[in-house]
C-alpha cells in the first residue's frame, strides 16, 4: 500500500519517521520567483515507483537522498536542533532521470522545482505509482496510482532583481581532486563550468577567484592542490604574467550572471603572516616561489606585489570586471597592527577597490584598517547600522543565530532572509560552496561519505552542493532553502517600494522583535509571512 503526503521545502523528512501529515496543498508566490516543495512517500513492502508530474508550469522532480553525519553538531546546543545523534539526513537532490526510484517502508521524499513563470493558479498534479510485477513473477493485481495536487497561485507582480552580493566560496581544486583530473584540463574547466552555473541559479553572483591557490583552510606548512589562473614568469629576475586563463575565468562567470569576482587572498588565513602559495616558471623550470616559508612582510613578495597588482588591475579594467579583494581571513584582535602593515603594501595599487574581510574584532573597523568588514552573525551587533555591511557565518555559529547545518531545522536555515532585509545587508558570505577535502586540506574526502570535513565541522558547513558522476552539480536541500531566504529579501524590498521600509519592518516584527538573535523558531511563521507579504504585494500593485 502507497502512502503520499505533501509537505514544504522547510520540512527534514527522515527514514524513520512516519509519513507525515499532508499539511500544506497551495501557496502562492509572485512572478519569475522558484518555488520548492516535497511529497513524502512511503509503501509497506519494498518496491520501485515512478514519479510523473502534470502543470503548466516548468517543473522539475529530484529525489532526496540520504547522507551520513558522524558530527551533526558542535559543543553545546541552543536547543534549536533537530538532532544532536549520528545518523543520516535528507539532503542530496538527485534529478530523477530513470523510471523508477525505489519506495520503502521507509519514509522518502521527492522534491519538485516549480518555475513560476506567468500569472494565474496553477494545479501541479504528482503521480506515484508502483512496478508491480518483474520478469520473474506477472500475477501482481494491477498497480493503483496514488496522485495529490498543489495549488500554486502565481501573483501579477514580478520578483525584483537581486541586489545583494552573495558569495559562497568556490574551491576548485576540489573538483580537479574529486573527478582525478588535471587542475585547468579541459575536462576540468567542464566540470567547474556546471559547478558556476549551479550557483549563479541559486543567487550566487560573486566568485572567489583562484589569481594563486587560494590560502584557506590549509594546515601551517601545508599544500592545497595547485589551481592558479594567473601564469607567472621569472626571467633573470624579471616578473611577467599571463591573464588568458583568467579571462577564460572572467567569461564564464559572465556568462551565467555573475556579477562580482573577489580575488583570492593576498596573504595566508588567520592572521596574513605569511605569503599564498604561488608557482612560477623561473628560467624555463617551474618552481614554488611563495608560500609558508616566505613571510608577508618579506621584500621579496613586497617586488612581487609591485609588479603583479599593477598588472592584475590593468587586467580587471580591460575585461570589465567588477573586482574585490581579500587580505587575509579571519584575523583576530592580535593580529591587528601585523594586519595593518600588510595592507598599506597593497592598498596604493587598489585604490579603486573595496577590500573586504570576514572578521569579528569591531577594533578593524573603528580604527579604520577594514572599511569593509564582514563581521560574523553572532559578532555583528557592534556593526549594526554601519554603511554597506555584510556577514558571514560558518562552524563557529552554532548557537541562537541562523546557520545550515544538517541538525538544524530548514526555517533557521530560511530566517535570514528577513535578517538581512531589516538590518539592510549589503553581502553575504560562506567559506564552503563545495570544499571537499579534510579538514585544513589534508587529504580528499567522499562528500556522499563524509558530510563533516573528516569532524572538523559540523555536517552542513564545508558543502552544499554535491558531484555528480557524469561531472554534473547536485544542488542540496540547504543550497534551494538559502535561496528561497534570498528571494524572500527581494520580496520585501518589492513590498517597500509599495508601503515603504517602516511598514515593512512593522510586518516582519509583528509576532516578536526578529534579530539575529532571537526570532520565531518554526516553519509555519515563515510560510505564513509570505503569504502575508504577498498579499500585501497584490492589494497594492498597480500594473
Amino acid at each position: 500500500m502507497l502512502q503520499l503526503a505533501q509537505v514544504s521545502s522547510l520540512e527534514k523528512v527522515f527514514l524513520n519517521d512516519s509519513l507525515p501529515k499532508q499539511t500544506f496543498c497551495s501557496a502562492s508566490v509572485l512572478t519569475g520567483e522558484e518555488f520548492d516543495y516535497q511529497v513524502a512517500y512511503c509503501s509497506d513492502e519494498m518496491t520501485d515507483v515512478s514519479v510523473s508530474v502534470e502543470s503548466e508550469l516548468p517543473v522539475e522532480v529530484f529525489a532526496v537522498e540520504h547522507v551520513p553525519s558522524l558530527m551533526p553538531v558542535k559543543g553545546e546546543d541552543d536547543g534549536d536542533y533537530l538532532t544532536r545523534e549520528a545518523g543520516v539526513f535528507p539532503d542530496v537532490l538527485r534529478p530523477i532521470e530513470t523510471a523508477y526510484v525505489r519506495a520503502t517502508p521507509f519514509t522518502n521524499t521527492v522534491w519538485i522545482h516549480v518555475k513560476a513563470i506567468k500569472a494565474g493558479t496553477y494545479p501541479i498534479k504528482v503521480t506515484i505509482t508502483e512496478k508491480r510485477g518483474n520478469e520473474i513473477v506477472w500475477d501482481f493485481p494491477p498497480a493503483v496510482p496514488k496522485t495529490v495536487t498543489f495549488q500554486l497561485k502565481v501573483l501579477r507582480a514580478k520578483l525584483p532583481e537581486q541586489k545583494m552580493a552573495v558569495t559562497q566560496w568556490f574551491h576548485g581544486d576540489c573538483i580537479a581532486s574529486y573527478y582525478q583530473e588535471k587542475a585547468l584540463s579541459e575536462s576540468h574547466w567542464e566540470h567547474m563550468e556546471a559547478f558556476i552555473k549551479t550557483a549563479a541559479e541559486h543567487g550566487i553572483n560573486m566568485l572567489l577567484t583562484p589569481i594563486f591557490t587560494p590560502p584557506l583552510d590549509t594546515a601551517i606548512g601545508g599544500e592545497r592542490p595547485t589551481i592558479q589562473l594567473v601564469d607567472v614568469y621569472v626571467e633573470q629576475g624579471q616578473y611577467r604574467f599571463g591573464f588568458e586563463q583568467l579571462k577564460r575565468w572572467f567569461s564564464i562567470g559572465k556568462k551565467y550572471g555573475i556579477k562580482y569576482f573577489e580575488m583570492a587572498h593576498l596573504f595566508t588565513q588567520w592572521g596574513a603572516e605569511y605569503t599564498p602559495k604561488i608557482m612560477a616558471m623561473v628560467d624555463g623550470t617551474e618552481k614554488r616561489i611563495f608560500g609558508w616559508d616566505v613571510e608577508a612582510l618579506s621584500e621579496q613578495y613586497r617586488q612581487f606585489l609591485d609588479a603583479f597588482l599593477p598588472a592584475l588591475t590593468k587586467v580587471l579594467k580591460e575585461e570589465q570586471v567588477e573586482a574585490y579583494f581579500h587580505i587575509s581571513d579571519e584575523p583576530h584582535l592580535k593580529h591587528l597592527d601585523h594586519y595593518r602593515q600588510v595592507k598599506e603594501m597593497v592598498a596604493p595599487y587598489l585604490k579603486d577597490y573595496k577590500m573586504i574581510d570576514a572578521l569579528s574584532n569591531y577594533e578593524f573597523y573603528q580604527q579604520g584598517v577594514v572599511e569593509h568588514p564582514i563581521p560574523s552573525s553572532n559578532h555583528i551587533t557592534p556593526f549594526l547600522g554601519k554603511e554597506h555591511l555584510w556577514t558571514y557565518y560558518c562552524t563557529s555559529q552554532y548557537e541562537k543565530v541562523s546557520n545550515r547545518f544538517f541538525a538544524m531545522p530548514s526555517y533557521r536555515n530560511r530566517i535570514i532572509g528577513l535578517q538581512f532585509y531589516k538590518y539592510q545587508i549589503e553581502g553575504f558570505l560562506h567559506w564552503g560552496y563545495n570544499f571537499y577535502y579534510s579538514q585544513y586540506s589534508k587529504y580528499l574526502i567522499n562528500p556522499y561519505l563524509n558530510t563533516d570535513a573528516s569532524q572538523g565541522f559540523q555536517s552542513g558547513d564545508a558543502f552544499s552542493v554535491y558531484p555528480g558522476d557524469d561531472g554534473s552539480c547536485l544542488p542540496s536541500m540547504r543550497l534551494k532553502v538559502f535561496y528561497h531566504a534570498l528571494q524572500d529579501v527581494r520580496a520585501l524590498e518589492l513590498l517597500e517600494s509599495l508601503i515603504g521600509r517602516e511598514k515593512v519592518v512593522e510586518l516582519i516584527d509583528e509576532e516578536g522583535e526578529v534579530t539575529f538573535f532571537e526570532y520565531p523558531r518554526s516553519a509555519e511563521f515563515l510560510l505564513s509571512f509570505r503569504e502575508k507579504i504577498n498579499t500585501f504585494i497584490e492589494k497594492n500593485w498597480k500594473e
